[in-house]
């Protein structure tokens, strides 16, 4: 992929009706038309996509060509930029190009594990408009949970059972960290709605299906609780699948809106793991508050009793030259924003009970659910944030968590964090996995771990270098 100074991620790539769905590029220059689902697909020799047309086409010619090339727009030359930066987040985190999803939960697990997510609630819509399109259409409906595990998988029995081929079933793990680029992982990877086709999919037994997917969100805090997706032939291979699915995926929500308990006319909930800009909800009305109200509102949640002027001034700003006279104003104007009667002075306090995802996972924690927790962590605190006050409590939260997956030893759990954009270089979580993996999946895990470890020998190398009076 060349580089044009934008981001991995190209947040505006987006599947168009100038799709040739299901083609890819042979080594001479002739297109072949998608498979149908179940069929084998031919097996790239590299996990690594090529940057263009003209790059695959200088390869050496051989029988793993045709699907050395992920899709791309027609004419543009270049694989699609969300696919190409899946594939590099998958090649990072080491997933096997051959390797099969893994079934984590069995039947006695999975049941008690549905029947308590927030997801079940929102089932009957979700077959509702997609049962019958899936038996139909000879497809599959799939419901995973925030880490790609799968909760449902239902629709026409012969594609079910040609799924289980691939261990698409219920229980097993799809996340982009765990098997490779494909529409529910990587969908809960960007958030965002995400299709998937054929020579796309970065394992080869995927390559024959099409997928399109949606996250879910919890509607009053606005955290991912999980994604819809469809699954089936070359025949998905349609931008009017990524609209259905979205569009399924929205009602979901708005099922959820209504059955769950919204926020009381005093009370609140508040989002702000993994984000820079927290989300509140409200009254039910939801406000994107600034990188600074945000602070506020974190540290307001935390200490519900209230906050003097001076200790919250201290709190939020490193630069001891800041005033009260500052620290009023932006005070005044999210009193404007929440309401008067939401925001309290002398101390300042909240009205009423917040519900702040930071805490609702430290008291998991507090409780032992550990895997609860890991499943509601979304990220750091505030992560941008250099507030002192919140700089501790994220920096609080993590270690806490993170010491908890260690000292569980859980193989997926730990998986999760060493996979994720906050835990990918964390050396201490790569050991514990390393300790507690499978022999049969150790080498990726060990690859990584001996890497991070060079990485820092190399680091304290360069910090080491010899002065005049050290001894050589």
């Amino acid at each position: 992929m060349s580089r044009t100074g934008r981001d991995d991620l190209d947040e505006e790539a987006e599947l168009s009706d100038a799709w040739v769905a299901g083609r890819t590029e042979q080594a001479d220059g002739t297109a072949s038309g998608g498979e149908e689902a179940g069929t084998a697909p031919s097996s790239p020799s590299s996990p690594s996509p090529p940057s263009s047309l003209s790059a695959a086409r200088s390869r050496p010619a051989g029988p793993a060509a045709p699907d050395l090339l992920p899709l791309e727009a027609p004419g543009s030359g270049q694989i699609r930029p969300l696919v190409a930066a899946s594939w590099r987040r998958s090649a990072r985190a080491r997933v096997s190009p051959d390797g099969a999803a893994r079934v984590e939960l069995d039947e006695d697990e999975l049941a008690e594990f549905r029947d308590g997510h927030p997801l079940a609630a929102a089932m009957p819509v979700i077959r509702e408009l997609m049962g019958a399109y899936a038996t139909d259409g000879e497809h599959l409906l799939a419901v995973c949970d925030a880490a790609g595990r799968m909760l449902w998988v239902e629709g026409h029995p012969a594609t079910l059972r040609k799924a289980r081929g691939m261990n698409f079933v219920a229980g097993a793990r799809w996340s982009e960290a765990a098997a490779g680029t494909n529409a529910p992982g990587t969908a809960l990877a960007v958030d965002r709605p995400v299709q998937v086709v054929a020579a796309e999919h970065f394992r080869h037994p995927v390559r024959a299906w099409t997928c399109a997917a949606a996250p879910v969100h919890d509607p009053h805090s606005g955290r991912v609780l999980g994604a819809v997706d469809i699954t089936g032939g070359r025949r998905l291979a349609h931008p009017h699948s990524l609209g259905f699915v979205q569009a399924v995926a929205r009602a979901a929500e708005s099922q959820l809106a209504l059955l769950g308990p919204a926020p009381g006319a005093g009370g609140a909930s508040l989002a702000a793991l993994g984000r820079d800009e927290a989300s509140l909800s409200l009254g039910g009305r939801r406000v994107r508050l600034s990188r600074r109200h945000s602070e506020i509102l974190v540290l307001l949640a935390h200490r519900p009793e209230g906050i003097g002027g001076d200790e919250l001034l201290t709190l939020l700003y490193e630069d001891e030259s800041v005033t009260p006279v500052t620290l009023r104003a932006e005070l005044s104007r999210l009193r404007a924003l929440l309401g008067p009667d939401v925001l309290r002075s002398r101390p300042y306090r909240l009205a009423g009970g917040v519900d702040a995802d930071f805490a609702a996972v430290d008291r998991r924690l507090a409780s032992g659910a550990v895997a609860a927790a890991a499943g509601e962590y979304a990220g750091p605190l505030l992560p941008s944030s250099l507030a002192p006050g919140v700089v501790r409590l994220r920096e609080r939260l993590a270690s806490r968590l993170r010491a908890a997956l260690v000292d569980r030893a859980d193989p997926g759990l730990l998986a999760d964090w060493a996979y994720s954009s906050w835990g990918e270089d964390d050396l201490v979580v790569w050991r514990a996995l390393c300790a507690a993996v499978p022999a049969a999946r150790l080498p990726p895990v060990r690859a990584r771990l001996d890497s991070l470890e060079a990485e820092l020998s190399a680091g304290a190398t360069v910090l080491q270098r010899p002065g005049p009076h050290t001894r050589r």
